[in-house]
């Protein structure tokens, strides 16, 4: 019977209905009043409703939405306090799908039919909540649209990459993912990403020792190393030539080790450093394999620079 109620009450959730969800939870309380998930779930939900209680301090639909979004790490905090609990996965789902569609409708409201559809943060954090809802689709196109206005945003380009990863088009998510955590693994919020392709790399990242700000810097490296992020493309000449230009700098601050540098800078150069390296072999391996000819002696002098700043990347890149 309980978990019966405790279904419906997901259900609501997930339709958007908060208050009957409530009343659901309060029913199998009456019926269990020490029912371990009931409790569970009644405090997640208090929990969210409490934070809900100050969106009338806000007058912008868009800023509504974006404090809904903003609660995401204080609500992670609360969940570590309060313990885990065994099957909260369809708890924690139900909620999701509930935080996002009340922010998406929010968002949808200060998007309109006007010149804010060409607001690519706006269709940014549109595309996340659909599918924080669990629509896909209806993402893949608001991510689309805002790639179009922004070419070269890693946080647009990273949502575009987690939702074909979600829709099964692998290919595209690598070559997408490559993208953003190369121009600029920083503008990349982690926290977002939900595909299994992306999550199993942080992991094992995260299992080398990596964490906080440092471990978006050395995605790109580990995922090329483990063939993860395997999908190239083309560069174009003037590609070509701002990667050498980029190249260039990082060699020189790496060299200076700069002071002026912020010591979460310092800690970026070499992954960024190697990153860049391993796009410029693969230009250099295009040339050969495609073109038809190779770029005397660049890919033996890139892999020796590779060997002298990092030798165990050298090791695993190398075999």
């Amino acid at each position: 019977m309980v978990d019966e109620i405790i279904h419906q009450a997901y259900e609501s959730l997930k339709n958007g209905d908060a208050a009957s969800a409530e009343g659901f939870l309060r029913e199998a309380l009456e019926i269990d009043f020490e029912h371990e998930e009931v409790l569970y779930a009644f405090k997640c939900l208090s929990w969210w409703l409490e934070k809900m209680k100050r969106l009338d301090d806000f007058i912008d639909p868009y800023e509504q939405g974006g404090y809904i979004l903003s609660q995401w790490k204080s609500y992670n905090d609360f969940l570590e306090r309060i313990g885990e609990f065994g099957p909260a996965d369809s708890c924690q789902y139900a909620l999701k799908r509930f935080v996002y569609s009340r922010a998406l409708d929010y968002f949808l409201s200060s998007l309109g039919d006007g010149a804010n559809k060409q607001d690519a943060a706006l269709l940014l954090q549109t595309g996340r909540c659909c599918k924080g809802a669990g629509d896909w689709e209806e993402a893949l196109k608001y991510m689309e649209q805002a790639s179009r206005i922004k070419r070269e945003d890693s946080a647009i380009l990273s949502e575009l990459a987690d939702l074909n990863a979600l829709l099964g088009e692998s290919r595209a998510a690598k070559v997408l993912f490559r993208e953003a955590f190369f121009l600029d693994p920083q503008g990349i919020d982690l926290c977002n990403l939900e595909s299994e392709m992306i999550l199993a790399l942080l992991a094992k990242v995260k299992d080398l020792g990596y964490s906080g700000p440092e471990l978006a810097e050395w995605v790109p490296v580990w995922g090329c190393i483990w063939g993860i992020f395997s999908v190239k493309r083309e560069l174009k000449p003037v590609e070509l030539g701002r990667l050498k230009q980029s190249i260039l700098s990082l060699e020189n601050e790496y060299r200076s080790q700069n002071t002026a540098l912020k010591p979460e800078q310092s800690l970026f150069l070499k992954p960024r450093l190697l990153n860049r390296y391993f796009w410029l072999i693969d230009y250099c391996e295009h040339s050969r394999d495609i073109l038809g000819y190779k770029p005397d002696g660049l890919i033996e002098e890139t892999m020796l620079k590779i060997k002298f700043i990092d030798p165990a990347v050298h090791e695993h890149y190398r075999t």
